[in-house]
């Protein structure tokens, strides 16, 4: 979907197309769901950026927020101090540096700085997904050489790494019946 935002005062008003999965909600909330690991939330009206986990926490999300506050502190428009835990589970926030006599607001500034953060992240996380496919490929349809057909598996006396002569309880793991 496309964004389009006005940045700039009237008199030399500029158009800028960001080419993002966001929605707005009901209270004019920017919700970007564009990036693999994370979701982003921009709050014009509390002036903040909170970033939560998509699906589970790992460090795979962590840094990725990381990273994202990174690239906003590196580039003026958070406070660095203000970076903390968010009201729920996994979620990091922080506040937007205010803007100084500008005619650019600063949730603008950081909504087209998030999309050029995604953009650098893209072929990251979409490596990541092809590699992930590609190994679900591998199990759900091996190749010939990786693969029997039914009856196929040779007869033998001993089969497989585990020894059914192991008595295998708490106590005794390592006594073996003679057969």
């Amino acid at each position: 979907m496309a964004v389009i935002i006005r940045v700039g005062a009237k008199a030399n008003e500029k158009k800028v197309r960001l080419e993002i999965d966001a929605r707005k909600s009901v209270n004019g909330d920017v919700m970007i769901f564009d990036h693999g690991d994370i979701d982003i939330v921009l709050s014009a009206a509390k002036n903040k950026v909170v970033i939560f986990p998509k699906d589970t926490l790992n460090d795979l999300v962590y840094g990725a927020q990381n990273r994202l506050f990174a690239h906003l502190k590196n580039r003026g428009l958070i406070i660095p101090e203000s970076i903390q835990a968010g009201s729920f589970f996994g979620a990091l926030e922080a506040t937007l540096e205010a803007p100084q006599e500008t005619e650019v607001s600063a949730p603008k500034l950081a909504l087209i700085n998030i999309a050029g953060f995604i953009n650098e992240e893209r072929p990251y996380f979409e490596n990541t997904e092809a590699i992930i496919s590609m190994h679900d490929d591998e199990l759900l349809h091996p190749d010939k050489e990786d693969s029997t057909e039914l009856g196929e598996v040779p007869q033998a006396v001993d089969k497989g790494s585990i020894n059914p002569r192991y008595i295998r309880d708490p106590y005794s793991l390592t006594y073996m019946y003679t057969i």
